[in-house]
């Protein structure tokens, strides 16, 4: 931790505010979510195609405007849309508490996620902006805190559930509207390069035409389908060995804390070491091992504790995956986008990731079913090891060829 510390105040203050920032949205973020289903299943008493629709309709309304949040972010500036982000998650999470009524339910989950579509893009297109030649490290202290956020969340909400769902999405709420207050207060008002801006169709062809960074996308789809695993497939297998939620809750908590830990001393390693294409590959590469372990017990029959040391290893190996990855990857959006279209690539990226992990998903719960139905219980973890693999190669090959690859080669 005293790396972290040291790298975090070697940053000026903007990136300062924005690394904590990151760590109040999750922090509110993971007190709420994880509690919400339950809550409208027996609070609100919905039936569980319309908790479904509720829940769709939030991931869908971020998603699905990322694009929209990243164009805005280049030409309003980002501090603006941090700003309204943040307050409109306030009024999402305030009324996901106050009211049972489906029509604002579902009025809460659209303006919590177009929130998320709001600050993401803008957040990182803005830390990007201030940290210049210094991303890869502003990136690896922004993951600390993204994931310190991640593990104290739900252990906040669980604890202030004893006061009701009500106080826990008040109380998220009002993080939400202390870090809108911080924002205006001490975030520079700064957007991209002043001049003449051509329309909002030509930034998107642009983007979208742009082979290097549309194929670098296409290579990290699969690593946003593989960390989700640890939301899907991972507690799927948690729950079948009999491990219930404290099984869950320690594969999430042995990941934060391995990301709080080892993220700053880890990224230094590699940078010192390794070009961006060279981390991302590798780190990609050990997304994909992670799920061998799992594969080659899974026809075994382990004692009760025995049986989740593979589920050990897995979340571990994931995460180290990742945190290889993530700040090289972020430094390298942000350079492929230039100067001017920072907050429309990450957009794009996010939207293209979205895509991905519905995709990954509807195919790994699929396989996962097909595996228990047909006695194949190997197979889905084989091919999630090999989807991780052919994107470690497919970033490998663009890092060596790609008329870009110097953006991914940079230090």
């Amino acid at each position: 931790m005293r790396d972290t510390l040291r790298q975090f105040r070697s940053f000026d203050r903007p990136i300062q505010l924005l690394q904590i920032n990151q760590a109040g949205i999750n922090l509110g973020f993971y007190m709420l979510m994880p509690y919400l289903a339950q809550h409208l299943s027996t609070g609100a008493g919905l039936a569980a195609w319309t908790i479904g629709l509720v829940l769709g309709l939030r991931n869908l309304s971020q998603q699905g405007m990322f694009l929209i949040g990243g164009t805005l972010a280049d030409r309003l500036g980002y501090k603006p849309m941090i700003m309204l982000g943040c307050a409109l998650r306030t009024v999402g999470f305030a009324l996901f508490g106050l009211t049972t009524s489906l029509p604002l339910l579902i009025v809460a989950a659209v303006v919590t996620g177009l929130a998320g579509a709001l600050f993401n893009p803008a957040a990182r297109a803005c830390l990007a902006y201030e940290a210049g030649e210094r991303k890869v490290a502003a990136f690896a202290v922004f993951n600390v805190f993204y994931q310190g956020g991640i593990l104290l969340g739900p252990l906040v909400g669980i604890a202030l559930l004893n006061a009701g769902f009500t106080a826990v999405c008040l109380a998220a709420a009002a993080i939400f509207a202390v870090l809108t207050v911080l924002q205006g207060l001490c975030l520079p008002a700064r957007r991209g390069p002043a001049g003449e801006r051509p329309p909002v169709l030509s930034d998107w062809r642009r983007a979208f035409g742009d082979r290097a960074f549309v194929s670098f996308a296409a290579a990290m789809i699969a690593s946003y389908a593989l960390s989700f695993q640890m939301y899907l497939a991972l507690p799927l297998e948690v729950a079948r060995l009999g491990g219930g939620e404290v099984g869950v809750m320690t594969l999430y908590a042995l990941s934060a804390l391995l990301g709080i830990a080892g993220q700053v001393r880890l990224t230094a390693w590699c940078s010192a070491r390794w070009s961006r294409g060279q981390a991302i590959s590798r780190g990609l590469a050990l997304m994909g091992l992670a799920f061998l372990p799992q594969a080659a017990m899974a026809h075994l029959s382990l004692p009760t504790g025995w049986a989740f040391v593979p589920l050990v290893v897995c979340t571990l190996l994931l995460t180290m995956g990742t945190l290889i990855a993530f700040p090289f990857e972020m430094a390298t959006i942000a350079d492929m986008a230039g100067d001017r279209l920072v907050g429309t690539y990450y957009g794009v990226y996010n939207l293209l990731s979205g895509i991905g992990i519905l995709a990954g998903n509807l195919l790994a719960g699929g396989l996962v079913d097909v595996a228990r139905s047909s006695g194949a219980a190997a197979v889905p973890w084989v091919l999630l090891a090999a989807a991780g693999l052919a994107s470690a190669a497919a970033v490998r090959r663009l890092d060596r060829r790609a008329p870009r690859a110097a953006a991914m080669a940079g230090g």
